[in-house]
This record gives C-alpha cells, structure tokens and sequence, in this order.
C-alpha cells in the first residue's frame, strides 16, 4: 500500500496508458468488492457534449444553497486531481484520496479485475461520497455515457447537456449516433430532463425514453430573471435545465435557494476572468469554440483579443481556429501538457491570420502581456488548467493527466 498521497497519485496515473475502455464489467466488480457504495447514494446523472460541467456546478451550488451535503463528480480536472471529487464545495482531501485509494487497490487485488483510471476515478467518488454520507450526488460522465464508468447508478433524473460532435473516433461520426450513447444514461421510468437539441438527436433521445418508459422535458427558454454567477447568454439556458433537472427529481428546493445558487455558482476554466487582462476557456471542439466566440462578443463588444491556443491532436483543432480568426487579433500556438497534446509547429491556421509558436504556454502569455489586446487562453482544458497554476499559484502544483 502507498504510504503518500503523492504514491498514491503517482499509482494511479501509472494506469492511464491502458487508456479508455468503454464497458461496464470492470467497475462493477471493483464497486461489488467495496461493498457498493454507489447503491447508497441519491444522484443526478449528467451528459453531453458541452455544458455538463456547468450544469452539474449549479446543481451542486443550488442544492448546497438549499442546505444538502452534495458530492460533485467531474472531470478532467484543471490543476490537481482532488478537484475531481467534491464535498459541499471543498475537494477531497490528499488524506482521503490516499486511504480511498488504499481501500481500493485492495478490492482491486480481491476482485481480480483490471480497472482503468477513470474507472478507479469513479469507484474513488463514490466511495468518498458514501462515506461522507452526502445527501445528493451529482455525478458527470466522462465519456459518452452508455458505456461510462458512472453509468451503474440509478439516479432521481437523468440530464441530458447540448450533445454535439466531439469524441468521433469512440462515440460515433454523427451527432445521431453520438445522442445513442449519450442517452445511454437513461433508465427505465426514470425522468429524462434535456436543454433544446437539434432535430436529429432529439430523435435519438425520444426513441430511447419511448422505449424505457421514461419521460422528457426539454428545456427550450433561458432563465431571464436571475443573477447568474457563469458569463455568457448560453448559461443562462444550462441554468434552466438544472431549475428543471431539481423540479422533476423533487428536492423541494425553494426559489430564494436557487436565485442564491445560480448567483454565487463558480465553474473555473469557463470564461473565467483572470486579472484585467488574462480570460481562459477550456472550449475544445467546434461548438464550443463558436459558443466562445458569441460570449466573447457579449462580454467585450469591438475588442480582439491574442489567443494562446493550444490542442489535442484528435479534436477538429483547423475548423475551431477558422471560428476564433473571425475575432482574433493574432494567435500565440503552443503546446499542450498532455500526451494527445498536438505539436505547435503541425497547426494549420486560416490564410492571412498573424501567427508565432511558443516553446511553452508562460512564455506565451508573457509575450501576451507585452501587447496591447486583451488575452484569451483556449483549446484545451489542459491548456487552461496549466494557464491557471502558473497565475493562481495557490491552487496548487499542475498534475499532468491525459484523461
């Protein structure tokens, strides 16, 4: 057994060149060995494309607002791993991470089965979660969702985020068949909450609800009348689905509890502001990107930022740069600190757009700073969480995860 947190950590990064594996049989044999704890829990389950995130954020800071002890489960995380597994706001300390992940190399030599990291990640959460006795879990899938280590739960309501392409080589190259695994989250009677969809994976979901019983309610207006604490338009609809997510799964959550929750939601690396100068968001795919851009315009009308961009070589990195050139004063390429991080020097960028490649991302922005436009960080949440360490040392020492 390890008798660190950072033996522990280094432990269970040391699974991560195994990869992803899609399937259940692995983690439900390491949550039988621990005793289950995910059956003890009452939970929400979220997926999508864009936005779970967030969602899940205001679900867990509505529900705190409303006086429960809630996990939160996501990922990646941004600069240390506990991020991943929150308590009431607070992340799991090294302490727990390191007894939890004790516990579980034990009943992983018990059960004989051979979990990835994510799987060892999840089977972490819920057993952390038990043991603190939350009384709501909020849990984020982290890829797809039918398939998906979080999918062995039963949960009050299942969310449904904008599901758009993104992870094509694993889920599927249509947005059709990327909603069939998404709304793998969905089970039998159990209330189905979604934000607006495009007419071919409404389909999809429909389908799959008719077919497990299950009942929709799409959320299709934005909240218009609450202060929320997440810049941008499309936040606004996200908070609409977690008000409708916490109606169906009846948590008697209270108007004020909810006003107060979306107000003080904080969500780091999503148009997040840091210092005058400096904005990071961890937009990823093409969706993202053009949703970027839209609050962006929003939030500083006329101003064209230099963009530090950097990516993964399996995300559409040419068609997101064609999106942000539309307001771009020059772009700033570099690495990212990841194993799928794609090479600067490889980028291809938009004809006539002013461009340099960086050794690395503080080198980057130190330059960034010279000028006299306003910076934005984007590409990758990789990339944003490194930004974030180097700005806001206090949040820690960056842990480099390619998951």
């Amino acid at each position: 057994m390890q008798e660190s947190y950072t033996e522990a950590i280094r432990w269970l990064y040391s699974t991560q060149p195994s990869g992803i594996k899609l399937g259940l049989e692995n983690v439900r044999l390491l949550l039988e060995a621990l005793g289950n704890p995910h059956q003890q829990l009452t939970c929400i389950h979220i997926a999508g494309t864009n936005g779970k995130g967030s969602v899940s954020a205001m679900l867990d800071s509505v529900a705190r607002a409303a006086g429960l002890r809630t996990g939160l489960y996501t990922s990646p995380h941004l600069v240390r791993f506990n991020e991943r597994i929150q308590v009431s706001g607070q992340p799991i300390t090294d302490d727990e991470v390191l007894a939890g992940l004790n516990t579980i190399r034990e009943a992983i030599a018990r059960s004989g089965c051979t979990p990835t990291f994510f799987e060892i990640t999840t089977a972490l959460g819920f057993l952390h979660f038990s043991t603190r006795r939350v009384n709501l879990a909020i849990m984020e899938t982290g890829l797809g969702g039918r398939l998906d280590a979080t999918n062995l739960i039963t949960p009050l309501v299942s969310v449904l985020t904008s599901i758009d392409l993104d992870h094509q080589k694993i889920l599927g190259d249509s947005r059709a068949k990327i909603a069939r695994e998404k709304a793998g989250i969905i089970k039998p009677a159990v209330p189905v909450v979604s934000i607006t969809q495009t007419a071919d994976v409404r389909e999809v979901i429909d389908e799959v609800a008719t077919s497990l019983n299950s009942p929709v309610t799409y959320t299709t207006e934005p909240i218009v009348d609450v202060q929320i604490g997440l810049l941008g338009s499309h936040q606004r609809l996200n908070a609409a689905v977690a008000r409708d997510a916490l109606a169906v799964a009846k948590l008697g959550i209270s108007t004020h509890a909810l006003k107060t929750g979306l107000k003080s939601v904080f969500w780091p690396g999503r148009f997040q502001a840091l210092g005058d100068r400096v904005t990071v968001d961890g937009a990823h795919n093409l969706a993202a990107s053009e949703r970027l851009v839209q609050t962006w315009r929003e939030c500083y009308p006329g101003a064209s930022p230099t963009i530090v961009f950097g990516g993964l070589r399996d995300k559409e990195l040419d068609k997101m740069l064609s999106v942000l050139a539309s307001m771009a004063a020059r772009f700033f390429l570099v690495p990212v600190n990841n194993p799928r991080g794609e090479t600067p020097a490889s980028i291809r960028l938009p004809s006539g757009i002013s461009a340099a490649v960086f050794p690395g991302v503080q080198e980057a922005v130190e330059a960034a700073y010279k000028l006299a436009e306003p910076i934005l960080v984007t590409g990758s949440l990789f990339l944003v969480g490194e930004v974030l360490s180097l700005i806001q040392p206090q949040l820690g020492q960056f842990q480099t995860s390619s998951q």
